[in-house]
C-alpha cells in the first residue's frame, strides 16, 4: 500500500508558515512543479554555514528529510543544490534563517 502523497506546493506553503511561526525567515528561491517536485531546504545559520536537506527513505521505508550535505560554505552547498538541479529541474528550493540549525523538519 503506498503513502497518500501531498502536492509539493501545498507542503512548501506549510512549510514555510510553520518557520515563520517559530520566528525562523524562510523564502521560497526555486519554485519547482507544483503537483510533484522534489522538495530542498537549506538552512541558514548565519554564521557562513549551510546545510542542505532532501527527500529520502528511511529504514521502514517512510519519507524523510535528510541532510545532503554537512554544514558546508556558500560555494559548497551551490554545488550540491547544482547536482540535484541537474536530476530534477523541477524542484523546489526553501531558504531557511535558522542561528540554532534547526530545520523544522522532523515534524513533517
Amino acid at each position: 500500500m503506498t503513502e497518500p502523497r501531498l502536492k509539493s506546493g501545498l507542503w512548501v506553503a506549510a512549510y514555510v508558515r510553520r518557520c515563520h511561526a517559530s520566528g525562523a525567515p524562510a523564502f521560497v528561491t526555486r519554485k519547482g512543479d507544483e503537483d510533484a517536485g522534489a522538495i530542498l531546504v537549506t538552512i541558514d545559520r548565519l554564521d557562513r554555514t549551510f546545510r542542505l536537506y532532501g527527500r529520502a527513505r528511511d529504514g521502514q521505508g517512510a519519507l524523510v528529510f535528510a541532510p545532503l550535505t554537512d554544514w558546508v560554505d556558500t560555494e559548497q552547498l551551490q554545488i550540491a543544490i547544482d547536482r540535484q538541479t541537474k536530476y530534477d529541474p523541477d524542484l523546489w528550493l526553501v531558504a531557511v534563517e535558522s542561528k540554532t540549525g534547526d530545520a523544522f523538519l522532523g515534524e513533517y
